[in-house]
């Protein structure tokens, strides 16, 4: 089919075709730009689609050890929250803790759902969600030390026995100058 011709058969009316398969120079003597061969395209499509692969499995490794390394933050807004809202049990201090338990535990439910993106052959997965793992471990454990700290965990056995005696207070501390 003569190239830059409209196609009769076809169906359409105006259809041109533009694929040349040709090694010739153009069909219309028109000589090829200098430099330009038909062969080859593309310098060597293979390296360079490898060079993109690799690339991408680079991004995406640093983005998961982003993804791991986030709840560090967490750790110590979270931290910082629970120093400043005290020892005592009031209605702050309770939503602090419930928060601190409560973001942890969903995202150590959904370790494969924050990885999800980022599966892939060539990418180590398991060192980022270990790290990950462990640090909403220790989200964790700093939540359930802050319930400690209010005194809302049963640690004693008076806690569990009302006709015990609570445990007896091994410190007290008071501040001032005593007046006598």
């Amino acid at each position: 089919m003569d190239k830059g011709k409209a196609i009769m058969g076809s169906g359409r009316r105006w259809a041109v075709e533009f694929t040349d398969n040709s090694t010739s120079n153009s069909s219309r003597d028109i000589l090829d730009p200098p430099g330009f061969t038909r062969a080859s395209h593309d310098p060597d499509d293979s390296s360079v689609s490898k060079q993109k692969k690799d690339a991408e499995a680079n991004w995406k490794a640093q983005k998961a050890w982003d993804v791991a390394q986030a709840p560090f933050k967490n750790l110590c807004m979270m931290g910082f929250m629970m120093w400043m809202s005290g020892s005592t049990v009031h209605l702050f201090s309770i939503g602090i803790t419930f928060s601190a338990l409560w973001q942890p535990i969903n995202a150590l439910r959904g370790v494969g759902k924050a990885f999800e993106p980022y599966k892939d052959n060539r990418v180590d997965l398991l060192a980022p969600k270990l790290v990950f793992i462990a640090l909403n471990l220790v989200g964790l454990g700093m939540g359930i030390w802050k319930l400690n700290t209010l005194g809302l965990l049963p640690t004693h056995v008076s806690d569990w026995v009302s006709s015990l005696p609570p445990a007896q207070e091994v410190e007290y501390s008071g501040g001032g100058i005593p007046l006598y």
